[in-house]
């Protein structure tokens, strides 16, 4: 048989488009509004020893490199966090795929936290 055996701290994806931040018209990401109690929840995470990582699909249908600017929000809506993944990399980097639809057993919605 072959066991799981996971070590080190909690890891979580989280995406930040309709998760920590909104949007009252079109999705302009400049234009995002962060939703600071979503934002309180991760970083609640953070400081509980979870490695957290955001993780989301800007730029990957465009195929525009938008980390500097969605790490500037972040940094700029205090959320906390280990690592950040976007939609496209020029580079090569590891990056978030475009779907609809996630299925894990694992999954939560923000307002399950």
């Amino acid at each position: 048989m072959i066991e799981s055996k996971r070590f080190g701290s909690k890891k979580a994806l989280v995406d930040i488009d309709e998760t920590i931040c909104f949007y009252s018209d079109k999705r302009v990401y400049e234009l995002a509004e962060p939703n600071f109690d979503n934002i309180a929840k991760i970083n609640q995470l953070f400081e509980q020893g979870w490695h957290i990582t955001y993780w989301t699909g800007r730029g990957e249908s465009s195929k525009r490199d938008l980390r500097a600017l969605t790490l500037a929000q972040l940094n700029e809506w205090g959320c906390q966090f280990n690592e950040l993944i976007t939609g496209y990399c020029p580079n090569g980097g590891p990056t978030k795929p475009n779907f609809d639809l996630v299925i894990d057993d694992k999954a939560k919605r923000i307002e399950e936290l």
